[in-house]
């Protein structure tokens, strides 16, 4: 059976708990038998054993980081072919860890519409070709726009665009959504949707979730 870790808690802001009821339900649909954890430092543990960990932590300062060791076996793990997969606060947490921030392919920057604010805002499927965006269509959402320092190695299967009513000089500019990427034998997912519960549970959205995590873990999309 294929191995799932789920770090998840964090910031209250993001509905942690909540949240988990739905990706636990969605990740034992895929077939996946997962172990939880609300402690970031049991990442300090051996996790070659995983297929797969699922970052659904979100920061409680911004110069929140991972010790070392943290790093050394998150980083060992994915880099001998455990993938790592993750929503909105998977890249706004331990910004401080510059090796994280290179594993996750980017870290958000700033929401310019305000924190919590429901942006309207259209996601808009770049790749369709891929396994995890089969069947996903173009969608909208009203939640915050992530503004993001991003890899140019992340293979982009999803972006917006922003209108620039917030931040004038920003007009026009395209950003990820979601991306896949590579770490020696590892997979990496993230989408940066999900803020709140209602944003995951779009179809849409959760189908490019579902599917995300499902290609991180090696397995086939299941619907």
């Amino acid at each position: 059976m294929t191995r799932a870790l789920y770090l998840y808690g964090g910031w209250p802001g993001h509905k942690p708990y909540e949240v988990a009821e739905w990706a636990l339900a969605e990740m034992r649909d895929l077939g996946l038998s997962v172990d939880t954890i609300n402690d970031p430092y049991r990442l300090e543990e051996d996790l070659t054993g995983y297929d797969l960990i699922v970052i659904g932590w979100t920061q409680a300062h911004t110069t929140e980081t991972l010790t070392p060791r943290q790093e050394d076996s998150l980083l060992h793990a994915v880099e001998n072919g455990t993938g790592v997969a993750g929503w909105h606060g998977m890249a706004a947490s331990f910004r401080a860890s510059l090796r994280y921030n290179h594993l996750v392919g980017g870290n958000c920057v700033s929401h310019p519409g305000g924190e919590g604010v429901e942006v309207p805002y259209k996601v808009t499927i770049t790749d369709p070709a891929h396994e995890v965006t089969a069947s996903v269509s173009d969608f909208e959402v009203a939640s915050e726009q992530y503004y993001m320092h991003v890899d140019p190695a992340n293979h982009v299967l999803a972006e917006t665009v922003f209108s620039g009513e917030h931040l004038p000089w920003i007009e026009g500019q395209r950003m990820p959504v979601a991306w896949v990427r590579r770490w020696g034998a590892g997979r990496v997912f993230y989408c940066s949707v999900g803020h709140y519960l209602k944003d995951l549970t779009q179809p849409d959205a959760t189908r490019l979730v579902r599917q995300g995590i499902g290609w991180a873990a090696r397995r086939g999309p299941q619907r």
